[in-house]
């Protein structure tokens, strides 16, 4: 017991440090993240490093990001509790309970077998019933169970994910890095009847989606 109110205090300072003071504000992505026990998402050794302000190598080349950049991609979904979201990598699948928390469905897509059976395992220990699990190709998305109201893609596409685009329901939010190397943009992409609408979050530095 001490050891899980020492991660919540962990959690309590990560939020005023690396999210509030950095503009994060809206209270339902806020308590979520006061509420997902990031820990229990990295490699055992690294549990004491899971709540710093950076990203965390979880094996196969991946990364879980830096709780910022989780925070500023989950509160640019503008989650209201209804929607359907879909998830590119799941990863370690601390995103993908951050989102659970937020939408009512998570469908989440991971390409790497043992990544994403490890993290469905976290997420069914943790008592997750909203999120489905899919081993394959991101790039493709999810075309059976379109539309989505939002879209996460937690790895750096090289140009517009136009198929991810079509997945997108009308008045949906994608954001998605896009960009090669070390020069990424955080895209906000919004798709409207008649156009989509897009906008710049600032720089990132993510892994880079695998494509074919």
């Amino acid at each position: 017991m001490k050891g899980e109110n020492n991660f919540k205090e962990l959690r309590q300072r990560m939020i005023e440090k690396q999210l509030k003071s950095r503009g994060i504000k809206d209270k339902r992505v806020l308590e979520a993240f006061l509420k997902v026990p990031r820990h229990e998402f990295v490699n055992k050794v690294d549990q004491h490093l899971a709540y710093g302000d950076h990203p965390l190598s979880i094996g196969e080349g991946q990364t879980i990001s830096q709780p910022f950049i989780v925070a500023l991609m989950t509160e640019t979904l503008e989650l209201g509790g209804e929607e359907k979201v879909l998830e590119i990598g799941t990863g370690s699948g601390y995103q993908t309970a951050i989102l659970a928390e937020l939408a009512r469905e998570v469908y989440t897509v991971e390409r790497v077998v043992s990544l994403g059976e490890s993290a469905r395992r976290v997420l069914s220990q943790l008592g997750y019933d909203n999120i489905y699990f899919k081993i394959g190709d991101g790039n493709v998305g999810w075309p059976e169970k379109t539309p989505f109201n939002g879209i996460i893609v937690t790895a750096a596409a090289p140009r517009t994910p136009d198929a991810l685009l079509e997945q997108l329901a009308p008045g949906g939010r994608m954001v998605v890095p896009v960009g090669s190397g070390f020069e990424q943009d955080l895209m906000l992409f919004i798709k409207r009847e008649d156009r989509v609408e897009k906008q710049s979050l600032g720089g990132c530095r993510f892994v880079p989606l695998i494509e074919g």
